[in-house]
């Protein structure tokens, strides 16, 4: 089977995972929130940590699991939040003290912050389904207008020494492609502020971009090609939600300005 073929089919059964957990909201879609939050953090420990190194023990896997059973559990936004602030502030002091660097502290928050900002988008109500919803299609469409647009019309390189593959001109395609998709859902959902929405879409399409080559600077600091090979045709689970996880921590947070920390979505989509 050509690799092509392999990242289509791939694709096709995580989206439709993806929509079917993200469509039931509740209990499902947070196990898909954890389950994420611990491959990413696995992943990184496994590009980051140097071979055979146990400076740090068990800690951090142990704090993961302790965030893990809390972000499950339905925990509120006022507990999640100061937990997740305690547990790398822990790590760090620890790594501090046995000089073992910060990356497995910076993994901790990397992993945790995604899983949480996403579960709780979400929440349990139609408010959080169409922002999940609206995330995945700016999101989505950013990275393909990117890619096409990039290979359509080429120009000057994005960020050549982080990411050699990405243009300008595919940074503003992606752009566009997000904006367009966010305004589209937005619209089909019955949502009024569609100013308000596109304004929005582009900063989460530039966040998106922006987590990429955050995510792409990681791998080449740790000289590696993939984040992992979970994923057939795609390499690791970082290397697909990386533009994702960012860009709904940046929603999160205007939806928490909006609204609330616990209920985020509702200011943005009312319904």
């Amino acid at each position: 089977m050509s690799n092509l073929r392999l990242r289509v089919i791939s694709a096709i059964v995580l989206a439709i995972i993806t929509l079917g957990l993200t469509w039931l909201g509740g209990l499902p879609f947070r196990l898909l929130c954890a389950v994420m939050a611990v491959v990413i953090f696995y992943e990184w420990t496994r590009m980051s940590r140097p071979a055979g190194a146990t400076s740090l023990g068990f800690l951090p896997e142990a704090l993961m699991v302790v965030f893990i059973g809390a972000l499950i559990g339905g925990l509120a936004a006022s507990w999640l939040l100061p937990l997740v602030v305690v547990m790398v502030a822990a790590t760090a002091i620890a790594a501090s003290v046995r000089k073992a660097g910060q990356w497995d502290a910076s993994g901790l928050a990397y992993a945790a912050v995604s899983g949480l900002s996403l579960a709780l988008l979400r929440d349990g109500d139609r408010s959080g389904l169409i922002a999940i919803l609206f995330l995945f299609a700016v999101v989505w469409a950013t990275d393909i207008f990117a890619y096409f647009v990039g290979r359509a019309v080429g120009g000057p390189k994005l960020a050549p020494s982080i990411s050699p593959g990405k243009t300008r001109s595919g940074a503003l395609g992606g752009a566009v492609g997000g904006i367009v998709a966010g305004l589209i859902l937005a619209a089909a959902a019955g949502v009024g502020n569609l100013a308000l929405l596109g304004l929005v879409a582009l900063v989460l399409s530039i966040v998106s971009q922006a987590g990429d080559l955050f995510e792409s600077w990681v791998k080449r600091r740790h000289g590696r090609k993939d984040s992992g090979a979970l994923i057939p045709g795609h390499g690791g689970v970082m290397d697909r939600v990386d533009g994702l996880v960012a860009a709904a921590f940046a929603l999160y947070v205007i939806g928490w300005i909006s609204a609330t920390a616990d209920h985020p979505a509702q200011g943005l989509f009312p319904v």
